[in-house]
């Protein structure tokens, strides 16, 4: 017999005996049981994950195939719905794993009771902001405070300003959203003070026109009611409004203005865009009439006065400095 032979047999004899030792039974029964919880674990995950986002993706592709402009208030809970759900079954997987791990190692549960007590007393202190979140996240969600695709203004505590942006995601944990400057806002619930949904059902533009003291303000109102009227014309308003926009009448009085303002009810987080445009025609229109505000002193074609009938005397007077600026 060779020494390559007799090297080959002792080491299948050594190899043959240690899975019939101590350790090698063990590997061979609770080690490959473990194993397999391991392995069964992060592919449950892995599935979970995979049905959230194949939700998620229909749900997108839902309101991306309709002709809706917005996503449908029912849209964005079940989306936040199904982000929750996918974070609680893994959590849930993954203790069910570690119990059974801890079966396979034969730990015995009622020993871990007093250090497990310690421990959660101690970290019951540490971990009571966690509590709240959760707990907080709970009740956004079940309440329907907003959801994937609200336009929301978040009272953060310990800061002044509000936090403003598109939501991406809910968890039971954070919030996180995006700003209009495309930062991304991660925000514990628990930290959330107050709630302003921007995108609820339906949304309000507010426009305040200031018009000057001196003008007459029944002209200006028939402007108004016109530029409203042209609105429901357009095309692309039409889409974004539910209503005609409507004159509320005087807002303000201030030295040289006075403040009109006009509101308009909009399709959910939509009131920016609709204002923006009705900002646009109303401009057009004072342009057109000839109305400028006091802080242009006349020097701009942007508003000259519209002559109250009290001082019609005065017409050549007020429109002469347009005229030679022209």
């Amino acid at each position: 017999m060779t020494i390559n032979s007799l090297l080959a047999v002792s080491t299948s004899e050594r190899w043959s005996g240690f899975w019939q030792g101590d350790i090698g039974r063990w590997i061979l029964t609770n080690g490959i049981h473990i194993a397999l919880l391991l392995i069964a674990g992060l592919l449950a995950a892995r599935f979970i994950n995979w049905v959230a986002q194949r939700i998620s993706r229909r749900i997108d592709a839902e309101y991306q195939e309709s002709d809706q402009l917005v996503r449908s208030e029912s849209a964005k809970h079940r989306q936040a719905v199904a982000s929750v759900i996918s974070w609680v079954s893994i959590a849930i997987l993954f203790v069910v794993v570690a119990v059974e791990i801890t079966d396979a190692l034969a730990i015995p549960v009622g020993s871990l009771v007093a250090p497990a007590a310690v421990l959660g007393a101690a970290l019951g202190f540490g971990a009571q902001r966690i509590v709240q979140d959760l707990l907080a996240g709970f009740f956004i969600i079940t309440e329907k405070q907003y959801g994937f695709g609200d336009l929301v203004a978040l009272t953060v505590a310990g800061i002044a300003m509000p936090a403003e942006g598109t939501v991406e995601d809910v968890t039971l944990r954070v919030t996180k959203m995006r700003s209009a400057e495309g930062e991304m806002l991660t925000i514990p619930n628990g930290q959330i003070v107050k709630t302003v949904n921007l995108s609820k059902d339906w949304a309000r533009a507010v426009i305040d026109v200031p018009v000057p003291a001196a003008a007459d303000l029944n002209k200006v109102n028939d402007l108004l009611h016109e530029v409203a009227q042209k609105a429901m014309e357009d095309e692309g308003l039409r889409q974004l409004v539910l209503d005609a926009p409507q004159l509320m009448g005087v807002e303000s009085i201030e030295l040289d203005t006075v403040n009109l303002r006009m509101v308009a009810r909009t399709l959910p987080g939509k009131q920016f865009e609709v204002g923006r445009r009705l900002r646009v025609l109303v401009i057009a229109a004072l342009r057109r009439a000839g109305v400028v505000t006091p802080g242009d002193g006349g020097a701009t074609p942007t508003v000259g006065a519209i002559v109250h009938p009290a001082t019609a005397g005065g017409a050549e007077e007020s429109q002469g400095p347009v005229e030679q600026k022209k």
